[in-house]
């Protein structure tokens, strides 16, 4: 995604199945916020999954707020994208 086709709006969600519980809204922002938290997924390789809607959604959540119940099913399937893309990454590396 280049600068010029970036959203107003980002949401950063935080997972860990370690800790149990659901996922939290880990960053959220607009504009020059939204930019940054963009440049920091891709400063730390980070897959960014776009979902106008979503992003909707979750930014009226509080930071640090549990993703509520009724969006389990929405965001699980960023995360799986997320997750599938760090595997391919990694096996794009050790093909290198």
């Amino acid at each position: 995604m280049n600068k010029q086709q970036r959203p107003s709006k980002a949401v950063a969600v935080r997972y860990d199945p370690e800790q149990g519980g659901a996922p939290v809204v880990a960053a959220k922002g607009r504009g020059s916020l939204a930019e940054a938290i963009l440049d920091k997924a891709a400063e730390h390789g980070i897959p960014v999954q776009e979902d106008p809607s979503l992003v909707e959604v979750l930014s009226k959540l509080d930071i640090d707020q549990e993703i509520p119940p009724e969006l389990y099913t929405l965001v699980a399937e960023i995360l799986s994208y997320v997750y599938r893309a760090d595997q391919l990454a990694e096996e794009w590396q050790d093909v290198d």
